[in-house]
């Protein structure tokens, strides 16, 4: 099956989909180091740097597979206070629609964060694919449920052309521990003793709770695990901001670029370019592969 990968940034999704026999033929995202991060990654790949919502689908190949994860920091919680950019986010979701009704393909899958649901519109973009005759289907599934040492929520639409859409299930997989994703000599390490307050106080908490002296922990604000997280659960979500840190004794770090490549679950061959910001940006915004791939391979089953 061809499928085209909308809002396709460093390629999760084309990587998943691919590993389930999918023949991505084409992938559009507006950032250019993401399309060189994907191209680089997917050289047979259509790359087409460009604001998906300014596309004209038309110039799209023939595809019967949409992949499309819309922005979602204006639909996530932690997008913090409500800002005008935020309506310009959650207004990418309409490309969707722009796209199926121009190409027609047979199968949609659409992801993003579970508050999508909560989306004053949404009743209207789910009634717009409807009109074009899609039957949908919502999910929301945890990445380490499907082999990633990360959990990671995420909201999963499956659109049927002219037939009730398959509902996906979760594997149930061993979850993976964050320890796995670590590497004890990589990285730049300081003391806990040089930071600031607030770090040293959240470092002294996570051992107040029994997390011992090797734990993982946001460094900066709170969200999964502010006061330490066991090494032997999977990772809390990573975000596109460098957040994660890891605590040794008397000694932290955050976690490299290579660990948080392994916790999205990409394959180690797998190139990103940019600076380490580029780098964490690219992995936070992305679908984690085995999750793609199982998500694919369910909908391609049931197709």
């Amino acid at each position: 099956m061809k499928a085209v990968d909308l809002f396709a940034g460093a390629g999760g999704w084309t990587t998943g989909a691919t590993q389930a026999g999918v023949q991505v033929v084409a992938a559009v995202n507006h950032w250019p180091r993401a399309v060189e991060t994907h191209a680089l990654n997917h050289p047979a790949v259509m790359h087409r740097c460009q604001d998906v919502a300014l596309m004209d689908p038309r110039d799209l190949p023939a595809h019967e597979l949409l992949i499309a994860s819309p922005a979602c920091t204006g639909h996530t919680r932690a997008r913090g206070k409500e800002r005008p950019h935020h309506d310009a986010s959650r207004a990418t979701a309409w490309a969707v629609v722009d796209v199926a009704e121009v190409t027609r393909p047979r199968l949609i899958l659409v992801e993003n964060v579970p508050e999508f649901l909560r989306w004053r519109l949404f009743v209207a973009w789910e009634r717009a694919l409807t009109l074009l005759g899609y039957h949908l289907s919502t999910q929301v599934l945890d990445a380490a449920d499907f082999g990633v040492p990360q959990h990671r929520r995420r909201l999963f639409i499956v659109g049927a052309l002219g037939r009730r859409a398959p509902r996906l299930t979760s594997p149930g997989l061993q979850h993976l521990p964050a320890r796995e994703i670590i590497d004890w000599s990589a990285g730049a390490w300081f003391p806990v003793a040089s930071r600031v307050e607030a770090t040293r106080n959240r470092v002294a908490r996570a051992r107040r709770d029994g997390h011992g002296e090797r734990f993982v922990m946001p460094y900066y604000g709170s969200g999964s695990g502010e006061t330490g997280r066991s090494l032997d659960r999977p990772l809390g979500t990573i975000p596109a901001a460098d957040v994660w840190a890891v605590v040794d004794g008397d000694r932290m770090r955050m976690l490299t670029t290579t660990e948080l490549q392994r916790g999205m679950g990409f394959p180690a061959s797998y190139r990103i370019l940019g600076t380490r910001a580029d780098v964490t940006k690219q992995l936070g915004n992305a679908v984690p592969p085995p999750l793609a791939c199982g998500v694919a391979r369910q909908a391609l089953e049931a197709a």
